[in-house]
């Protein structure tokens, strides 16, 4: 194990940095590779975008929360999971800014990236009626975690039959990137690719940790408390690989594996609560977390409901060229943190 409180500060903002270019870099190639992966397939670009970029970008995040779980930090646990789904939402939004052809979610229309937005709310909404419930566990473990990872199972089960068998379809514009007139030009083995992938993802994962671990080495060192850590510290660092995948799956033109992963990812790290509340053995995580943390969770469902407006309406143009839905997505996450700031 990597001992990096026994480091100097400055050899700690080299690792952090360091370990952010290293995602920066493979993040790109990563999309990439699940770019080809979804032509390549039929699964398309917002379900390969949920399972591969949206799971594999994740797991450095996973590892934080049920690590701090485990060591009794309850509060850094979930709002860290809750902290990583606000950012990574926001970050469609600057994703935005970078599509200047038209609103990002009017051109990548997709019923896929509906049905997984829907699964999401009610994925973050479960643990706030179980925090307002009385506490009760089995074994040490609520009831609600293992149905989170039966909705989650489901709705992905839900996504895929929509793929297959769609009951509507979105309107075709000039501006809607249809996936299906997408082409791999990466003709190596789809074996290849996808080993590839998953060597991408084991180093993300280890990096993507490693910046989490120097994250809340420097906000102790620094004295920032531990719901800003959780919520803008370790979310921020442990979310940098999916800010790069999908700014980058944007400026590849893949705009539902852009959306896809950050939903679909959303989804998984909504997970983060399920193996958190396992590896809490004080009790029920659920219970045992502040109205800080819960202040997170409601901002998620509003921030997802705002989202699939956006997904719903595809407004053509807004504000500087970016969507009304986007525009607000900025100001709750911004005006969300400057809160937690405030609060100390």
């Amino acid at each position: 194990m990597l001992a990096i409180a026994s480091y100097s500060t400055l050899t700690v903002c080299l690792i952090f940095a360091g370990c952010a270019l290293i995602i920066a870099l493979l993040g790109t190639k990563m999309a990439g590779y699940a770019d080809t992966i979804a032509d390549r397939t039929r699964f398309g670009e917002a379900l390969i975008g949920s399972v591969l970029l949206g799971a594999g970008t994740s797991i450095s995040g996973i590892v934080t929360s049920t690590s701090t779980a485990a060591s009794g930090a309850a509060d850094l646990s979930v709002a860290n999971a809750m902290g990583g789904i606000a950012a990574q939402t926001m970050f469609l939004a600057l994703a935005d800014i970078f599509y200047r052809r038209i609103n990002l979610e009017h051109a990548a229309a997709s019923p896929v990236n509906l049905d997984q937005a829907a699964t999401l709310i009610l994925l973050v909404s479960l643990p706030i009626m179980a925090w307002a419930a009385p506490p009760y566990t089995i074994l040490g473990i609520h009831p609600l975690t293992p149905v989170l990872v039966g909705v989650y199972l489901v709705g992905l089960h839900g996504a895929h039959r929509t793929h297959q068998r769609p009951m509507w379809l979105p309107r075709l514009t000039a501006d809607t990137r249809d996936e299906e007139a997408d082409e791999a030009t990466d003709l190596r083995s789809l074996w290849l690719i996808g080993g590839l992938f998953a060597v991408l993802m084991v180093v993300i994962g280890f990096t993507g940790w490693l910046v989490g671990e120097a994250g809340i080495e420097l906000s102790r060192r620094f004295g920032i408390s531990q719901g800003v850590v959780g919520a803008l510290g370790t979310a921020i660092v442990t979310s940098l690989p999916e800010l790069v995948t999908t700014i980058a799956a944007v400026r590849r033109g893949a705009l539902q594996l852009a959306i896809g992963g950050i939903i679909g990812g959303n989804m998984f790290d909504a997970l983060f609560i399920a193996s958190s509340d396992i590896a809490y053995r004080d009790g029920s995580i659920y219970n045992a977390i502040s109205e800080r943390t819960v202040f997170w969770m409601a901002l998620v469902v509003v921030m997802t409901a705002v989202l699939l407006t956006g997904l719903l309406q595809r407004e053509r143009r807004g504000p500087g060229g970016i969507g009304w839905e986007s525009v607000l997505l900025l100001g709750l996450w911004t005006g969300g943190a400057a809160l937690q700031i405030m609060l100390g």
